[in-house]
């Protein structure tokens, strides 16, 4: 019975030392912890990377206006009123209308400072001719009448006199013509115009190629119950529109003009701009807007019976708001996706040095790291992109 209980006793001890040689092997799975630790540190460059991603992809969500946006309301157009004076006609007034554009300075400059005076005085001149004919040469100041045939002075200075006017005012206006009719630059935006009887149509070639058609707003006496009625903030009678054309300031403006039907005209007084549509063929001319404002205008061509009904109305923005109205339209913002794609390369960059500090494996912050690309690629690929609205 001895010899047993000390066979069993030696069996226990063996037992207990077999399993404290067997948990003795277990006691390094505690770095796992650190190994966990790892992973997390390796999940804070993906959460790095996520809220980058976020980032990017709120970026585009800022630039598509939401169905409140002020963008939307009216006719589309940002919200503007028209200005007494600006870029309409002022009853009783006479001149030009305040210009915005280069070429059109240079037009109201050349017609105030060299047209008018010119004229009013070669207006005063042939009147007083006129006054001394009359009272020197009349029956009773001069009954025996000159018989003289010709006199070569004064022709020669009836001839040169006016030679010499018209030499001296064609210089300037032919260089303003040359400027009217000079090509576009490469990075003007087009708008083309199609005349129609009696509405104008609208296209953005260069912002997806989204239209837009215009109308006359009728009066509140003329208009079907539920049909939209000009008011006082849309402009003046016979000039306001439905939808607005919306163009940046301070970017060349490629216009483009044809019609699908007569010949019409799509003239902006404070733009110095008046070009014909023609059916079957395009014109265009350039111009830049050099103030925000709305200015109207109007068919300039008879084109019909309702020839009076053909309003214009351009709403003159800053270009970031230019961008975000094409957006709400649909459109694209030109250039969107160069600016767009710089933005995965700074994330990119961030994600792997926050990897790397907090986790010193390098491999696994490099496999934690490496989804972001793939994401930020995705966000930013957007070409609606708000992050680009100020290009």
């Amino acid at each position: 019975m001895r010899f047993i209980g000390v066979k069993t006793a030696m069996l226990a001890a063996g037992l207990m030392l077999a399993g404290a040689g067997q948990a003795a092997p277990q006691a390094p799975a505690a770095p796992p912890p650190a190994t966990a630790a790892t992973p997390a540190a390796s999940t804070t460059a993906p959460a790095a990377a996520a809220a980058t991603t976020a980032g990017a992809k709120a970026t585009p969500a800022a630039a598509t206006p939401s169905a409140n946006d002020p963008l939307l309301s009216m006719d589309g157009a940002p919200p503007m009123k028209p200005t007494a004076g600006i870029g309409q006609p002022v009853d009783g007034e006479i001149g030009l209308q305040p210009q915005v554009t280069k070429n059109g300075e240079r037009a109201a400059g050349f017609h105030n400072h060299w047209l008018v005076p010119t004229i009013t005085i070669i207006s005063v001149f042939v009147l007083i001719l006129l006054f001394i004919v009359m009272i020197r040469f009349n029956r009773r100041s001069n009954p025996v009448p000159s018989k003289t045939a010709h006199n070569t002075a004064i022709e020669v200075v009836w001839t040169l006199v006016p030679v010499l006017i018209l030499v001296v005012l064609a210089i300037p206006s032919i260089g303003l013509l040359q400027a009217q009719f000079a090509p576009p630059p490469k990075n003007a935006i087009t708008l083309k115009v199609t005349g129609n009887q009696w509405y104008w149509t609208y296209s953005y070639p260069d912002n997806g190629g989204f239209e837009i058609t215009s109308n006359l707003l009728k009066e509140k006496d003329e208009v079907a119950p539920g049909e939209r009625a000009r008011t006082d903030d849309d402009g003046p009678r016979l000039l306001a529109v439905d939808n607005r054309v919306v163009l940046p300031v301070g970017v060349p403006i490629r216009l483009q003009t044809t019609s699908a039907d007569v010949i019409h005209s799509w003239a902006i007084p404070a733009f110095w701009i008046k070009l014909d549509a023609v059916p079957g063929r395009l014109n265009e001319t350039s111009f830049t807007i050099e103030k925000p404002g709305l200015y109207f205008g109007q068919c300039s061509e008879l084109c019909g019976p309702k020839h009076g009904y053909m309003p214009i109305a351009v709403e003159a923005v800053p270009l970031d708001v230019y961008n975000k109205w094409v957006v709400a339209k649909g459109g694209k913002v030109a250039g969107a996706a160069e600016p767009a794609a710089a933005a995965p390369a700074t994330a990119n960059a961030s994600a792997p040095a926050d990897a790397n500090a907090a986790a010193p494996e390098g491999p696994a912050a490099g496999n934690a790291a490496t989804p972001a690309p793939v994401t930020n690629q995705a966000a930013t690929a957007n070409p609606a992109g708000a992050g680009n609205t100020g290009n």
